[in-house]
């Protein structure tokens, strides 16, 4: 039996961006994100923290080589390939660092690769700040596109959209379990990842974030703040190689409500004060 990705209860956890400087992209996030750093392969690096898990390799600076969303069981891993089959999106068997053997791979219609996969267990969970790997968004010419494959095909679902005053799509909230959203497109020039995030779980562990990075010289490029969609509390930090970086808190949990639609507006992206609007 065929299964959604929300059925599955799918989840990010991982992602791997490809870097011109490996080492130093390395370092950051071991200094600076508070995770250990393992030399995988010749030319593949681990960061790993408290639920959070970002691989690297050398290539294009700023560039998604995968995501990897984890699900439940063997059950539901096995439902969502049928799903993927059923909708002719040619799941491919792949091999993967992080998931157990059976994972496979579909691509999104801007190229991007996603991994669906079980989450091997680790033999020990690095110990760090609470920040587990939350959510990636997309930038994407065509959102109407990235929110059909995730949502009409692989089954996610729309928490909140952001449209224009003259109709157009600007942003997909997308969700594969109780989280607001742990997927999202922004409408932009450009195709590849607007900023990815980490979940601080409340307020007080966002200012332990603030503090942390104010120690390590890191200045706040946004926030704090609040979002409309998600309600969530969030501050943005830039890494290196020009990644936004965004730790968040208080993320809505959404068991079953209609979508919500929101104006294309800076007090949409923050209810508190000034807004970045990606186009």
């Amino acid at each position: 039996m065929s299964l959604t990705a929300l059925q599955a209860s799918a989840y990010l956890h991982h992602l791997h961006f490809t870097t011109p400087q490996p080492e130093r992209l390395a370092a950051f996030y071991a200094d600076v994100m508070d995770m250990n750093v393992e030399l995988l392969a010749e030319d593949l690096r681990l960061a790993a923290g408290p639920g959070r898990r970002v691989l690297l390799s050398t290539g294009e600076a700023k560039r998604l080589a995968c995501a990897g969303f984890a699900v439940r069981d063997a059950e539901a891993l096995t439902g969502l390939r049928e799903l993927a089959e059923r909708m002719e999106l040619q799941p491919r068997t792949v091999g993967s660092r992080l998931f157990e053997t059976d994972a496979f791979a579909v691509i999104d219609p801007d190229g991007n690769i996603l991994h669906f996969g079980l989450a091997r267990t680790s033999a020990a969970i690095p110990k760090g700040i609470r920040g587990p790997l939350q959510h990636l968004t997309l930038a994407s010419r065509n959102i109407e596109a990235i929110e059909e494959f995730y949502s009409g095909k692989l089954g996610f679902g729309v928490s909140d959209r952001v449209i224009r005053d003259d109709g157009k799509l600007m942003t997909s909230f997308m969700r594969g379990n109780h989280e607001h959203h742990n997927l999202a497109c922004f409408f932009q020039d450009r195709q590849g990842v607007d900023h990815h995030s980490y979940e601080a779980g409340e307020w007080d562990t966002i200012r332990d974030w603030a503090d942390h990075l104010a120690s390590k010289g890191i200045s706040l490029m946004w926030g704090p703040g609040r979002h409309g969609p998600g309600n969530n509390l969030f501050i943005f930090i830039v890494d290196p190689d020009g990644n936004w970086i965004e730790i968040s808190a208080e993320l809505e949990v959404v068991h079953d409500r209609p979508v919500k639609t929101w104006p294309h507006a800076e007090r949409t992206v923050n209810l508190w004060g000034r807004g970045i609007l990606r186009a």
